[in-house]
């Protein structure tokens, strides 16, 4: 079942993005730090929409945090920017959906050895059945489902996006 169609996904990122704008105003530099690829795409979307709106004297960067969300033991985590490049600067882990909140815990896991300004995390989609302590501060949708139920963003490839519940 479809819960999210294009025009809908784009709307909520536009909302989002202007949230980020509202609450991080001031500040010199803003790192949107992706998840893997959904996570990254979703940056990526989240940039596009940030950079007409932002103020002359305000950059962000865009990075991506790699992890294997089955198993986030595997190999540690890692962020693609330099340490130094993220030291006393905001950042927003993007996700596309926040499930359990594992992987994200995990995502956090290469910022604690920096001093971040704050971090934060925005998803598409926060599912409400949380087992780790993450709160997502910018969400585009709130859904409540079963265990069972799997949730299918499409957002890749340019296309038509989608986010479907399965």
């Amino acid at each position: 079942m479809k819960i999210l169609d294009d025009r809908q996904i784009r709307q909520k990122i536009k909302r989002l993005a202007i949230e980020i704008l509202e609450r991080h105003f001031g500040e010199p530099e803003i790192i949107l730090a992706g998840l893997n690829s959904n996570g990254v795409e979703f940056a990526q979307l989240l940039l596009d929409e940030l950079t007409p709106i932002l103020p002359a004297d305000m950059k962000i960067k865009l990075t991506r945090i790699r992890l294997n969300p089955a198993n986030p033991l595997e190999y540690a985590p890692t962020i693609d920017l330099d340490a130094n490049q993220l030291q006393n600067k905001p950042i927003i882990i993007v996700d596309d959906v926040a499930n359990t909140g594992r992987t994200i815990f995990y995502a956090i896991q290469p910022l604690l050895e920096l001093l971040p300004n704050r971090v934060e995390v925005a998803v598409l989609v926060d599912r409400k059945h949380k087992s780790f302590p993450i709160k997502a501060d910018y969400v585009g949708m709130s859904l409540y489902t079963t265990m069972r139920d799997d949730i299918d963003v499409q957002i890749r490839g340019g296309g038509e996006m989608a986010v479907f519940l399965k």
